[in-house]
């Protein structure tokens, strides 16, 4: 049986009297590619944050079998947030020099990230002057530096063109193969067609967490687009139902 490397029950986020995340639970198997998709605004960014140990939560959420926040789960995991976290006037190579002495790795490590994410070209190139879908390559390269076990990475495709984005799908899913464990955000709904498991989450709610084939079986839907939608109105009318039998 395969491990989790994710675990919520009852997850729950509030900010002032505001629910973020409405008691969530669900598994993210180990050595899977899971798109975590919905609109933006739907809580995702704040799940994210959650899971590596970032924002404040109620309920239940283990990751590689401790408690979110750990400090052992430090080295562990790899976050790539929306905006790239690197300096734009160092070159790629001193970024990951430069990240490289706080995780650890040494110059070989350096060298195979930058090779692993294809920007050997771009070695000695100013980060500022690199394409976004470079730039989103250094980012990923800095959270590989220290090996980690879970990638998690907010909406790292966002506002790249539609070859970039390919190139940068066909990575995440290399790196899946080699055993790592990737969590992917995005509210573009054909990306989530690249994702072998998704979790769909709208409002703060989880409507589906398991794998995309079961959710099209579902829904009887051909796309997940379609399939989300369905699943938003039928959402709609249990509440619908539960609000009326409340007046009753």
């Amino acid at each position: 049986m395969t491990q989790a490397a994710i675990e919520a029950d009852k997850l729950r986020v509030e900010k002032g009297k505001r629910i973020i995340l409405a008691d969530l639970g669900f598994t993210v198997e180990k050595g899977s590619l899971t798109g975590l998709i919905g609109p933006s605004g739907s809580g995702k960014t704040t799940l994210m944050r959650t899971i590596v140990g970032v924002q404040k939560y109620n309920g239940d959420l283990n990751v590689l079998g401790e408690s979110a926040g750990h400090k052992l789960l430090r080295s562990k995991i790899g976050y790539v947030t929306q905006s790239p976290a690197v300096y734009p006037d160092l070159t790629v190579e001193q970024n990951l020099r430069y990240f490289g002495v706080l995780v650890g790795a040494n110059a070989n490590k350096v060298d195979r990230v930058i090779g692993q994410v294809k920007l050997q070209p771009q070695k000695r190139q100013l980060v500022e002057s690199l394409s976004g879908g470079q730039k989103a390559r250094v980012s990923l390269a800095v959270a590989l530096l220290g090996d980690p076990e879970l990638l998690v990475l907010d909406e790292p495709t966002v506002g790249l063109d539609p070859v970039l984005r390919n190139e940068l799908w066909d990575m995440f899913h290399d790196l899946a193969k080699e055993g790592k464990t990737l969590l992917v955000s995005s509210h573009v709904m054909d990306e989530a067609e690249r994702c072998g498991n998704l979790l769909l989450l709208r409002d703060g709610k989880l409507l589906w967490h398991d794998t995309q084939a079961k959710l099209l079986t579902a829904t009887k839907k051909q796309s997940v687009g379609d399939a989300f939608i369905t699943m938003i109105h039928a959402a709609e009318r249990a509440d619908q139902i539960k609000h009326a039998e409340v007046r009753q």
